[in-house]
């Protein structure tokens, strides 16, 4: 009898992730991953080389989030330290990222081996999943494990360390073909079904509300339920708020969508959550964007509902008045069934009164932008950083994807595309930093967007701090051949912090926060790309046109003037304290 051919243990480890359906894999080609390179080769799997590891796992992490299905992030021993930052951010979105690490040898772990690092200790927080390979027969069931966990309940990401002697050696190619099970194709992850007399409770609760409010997380967005969402919340005339940070569910143009549900960022939720008798938050969690559901966010006269599909995340809602352990598309399904069998009788008023509070909160505020913007005209100065997203917004069609990074930035962003979504604006998409505010992860998910969707235009509009931070990701967008728009709003420093500064130092200065001026604009241009300095508000229209038009990876360095966002100014009163919660 023929002896079974032998291959490598990153050749297994290809084969394995390749029969999960994994269609994108990142990594910054060293010698370590040329086993398992070699085996994606053959196998036809896209490979994207990148300049740093915390790229590829950012740019694993959106296109993660954007397709919502497990992508690969490889890197060698020496590459780990570089791509935590990018597993705590997909930790943060619940994104169901692969990390695959290379680690010093299994034979002399724990002898001061090469390149040696507990790796899977320092993942293991970070992750749903942290494990080291042991044997090389053992890799398609480590890659079976790790894509379950990565998928089921709320997803997340996952890590598998490889010692480098397991990825070189050779084990025959039918390695645990008798063991179950026989198929490792992905199945689609198990659902919880609410408990019948649980969900009753809930039911009852919500349909004696008169006031209630829908928030939604992104346990919405990975169970792809956010359809059915929309249809409870319009049948229901039920105003709909998005947790911070988290993947918008529905458009900023929505008639049922109000907007964050955070009271700086947008006023007035603060009328909603004051107002309302019943709070249902669906897929989120209580920490410190929802004050771990405490007053005065969520006031002690209404009725707190968290509904969540695992585990986890209902033992991490204790503070919640009732919890339901159920997939979000099975609540909603049954939260809809109330107006069929006619238990819902709450017409259009409540959510009428949010949609005109809404319009009032977008009306004032663009006055006060434009008479803002005039006297900025007048005197010669920067544009504002709310004018800058808005303007770049009127360049954007419905296919198009805006994206934003930074402090003050992404607060400012968050507005805009809010003001300019009630007056119409449509967007296919729209990617921010998740729950940890990674700055630096701009340039590479918007590389996600446009990869994914390359006939959409996708513009990035990045805080100059935050572009310092991860910006010469830009290469890959070279190198990829991916014409990405990068809208930087160039305030001279970290703007955030030195407004915190100014409020918290005796002194009322900032220090240590201030940048030269950077030509980022010349960058791109010395790339082979298209460059822009955009000095007046006049200019950015025409020159936005012009850089969408290129063809080329682009940059706008606009000056912008430093302004303190509403969440900032809402923070710095808190800095005497030992955290702003």
């Amino acid at each position: 009898m023929a002896e079974a051919k032998r291959i490598r243990g990153g050749n297994l480890l290809a084969r394995a992730l390749h029969e999960k359906g994994i269609e994108h894999v990142f990594t910054l080609s060293g010698g370590f991953c040329n086993p398992a390179l070699e085996g994606f080769m053959e196998c036809q799997m896209r490979v994207v080389n990148c300049p740093h590891e915390q790229i590829a796992g950012h740019l694993a992490d959106g296109h993660a989030r954007l397709t919502r299905k497990p992508a690969v992030c490889l890197v060698g021993p020496e590459g780990f330290a570089n791509a935590v930052p990018a597993m705590m951010e997909a930790w943060g979105e619940r994104s169901p990222v692969i990390f695959v690490t290379g680690s010093s040898t299994l034979k002399r772990q724990g002898a001061g081996g090469f390149k040696e690092i507990d790796d899977v200790t320092i993942a293991a927080p970070l992750t749903k999943y942290s494990a080291s390979i042991t044997d090389g027969e053992r890799i398609e069931e480590f890659v079976d494990r790790a894509y379950t966990i990565a998928t089921s309940g709320y997803p997340g990401p996952v890590h598998l360390s490889l010692p480098v002697d397991i990825m070189f050696s050779s084990f025959p190619e039918t390695a645990a073909s008798g063991e179950r099970p026989f198929t490792n194709r992905p199945r689609p992850p198990s659902r919880a079904w609410p408990d019948p007399e649980a969900l009753a409770g809930v039911l009852k609760t919500i349909a004696s509300a008169e006031r209630p409010v829908l928030i939604g997380g992104h346990g919405v967005w990975w169970s792809g339920t956010e359809d059915k969402m929309e249809a409870a919340a319009r049948a229901l005339n039920i105003p709909f708020f998005n947790v911070p940070y988290h993947q918008k569910l529905l458009g900023e143009d929505n008639d049922i969508y109000m907007g964050l549900a955070d009271v700086h960022q947008y006023p007035p939720a603060k009328f909603a959550l004051e107002e309302c008798d019943v709070v249902i938050m669906v897929g989120g969690r209580l920490d410190n964007q929802m004050n771990f559901g405490n007053p005065p966010l969520f006031p002690d006269s209404l009725e707190l509902i968290c509904v969540n599909g695992s585990h986890e995340e209902i033992e991490f809602n204790r503070a919640a008045d009732q919890v339901l352990l159920s997939d979000p598309g099975a609540f909603f399904d049954a939260l809809s069934a109330l107006k069929a069998r006619g238990d819902w009788r709450l017409d259009r008023t409540w959510l009428d009164l949010n949609l005109t509070k809404r319009e009032d909160w977008v009306s004032e505020t663009l006055a006060n932008l434009a008479a803002e913007t005039d006297a900025a005209d007048e005197a010669g100065d920067n544009m504002h950083p709310l004018q800058l997203p808005l303007d770049v917004q009127t360049c954007l069609t419905p296919n198009d994807f805006l994206l934003f990074d930074g402090g003050n930035t992404h607060f400012w962003s968050e507005i805009a595309v809010n003001l300019a979504g009630w007056n119409g604006q449509k967007l296919a998409g729209i990617m921010h930093p998740g729950s940890y505010s990674m700055l630096g992860c701009g340039v590479s998910f918007a590389l996600s967007a446009k990869s994914l969707n390359p006939d959409s235009t996708v513009v990035l509009i990045s805080g100059d701090g935050a572009f310092l931070s991860g910006g010469l990701s830009i290469e890959a967008a070279f190198q990829e051949k991916t014409p990405i728009v990068v809208v930087i709003d160039n305030n001279g420093g970290l703007d955030c912090i030195s407004q915190q500064q100014e409020r918290l130092f005796e002194s009322g200065e900032h220090f240590a926060t201030d940048f030269r001026d950077i030509p980022f604009h010349g960058l791109f241009e010395g790339m082979g790309g298209h460059g822009e300095l955009v000095e007046t508000r006049d200019q950015l229209v025409p020159a936005l046109k012009r850089a969408i038009a290129s063809g080329k990876p682009a940059c706008l360095n606009v000056k912008a003037k430093g302004v303190i966002s509403p969440i900032v100014l809402a923070t710095t009163s808190k800095r005497d304290k030992a955290s702003i919660e």
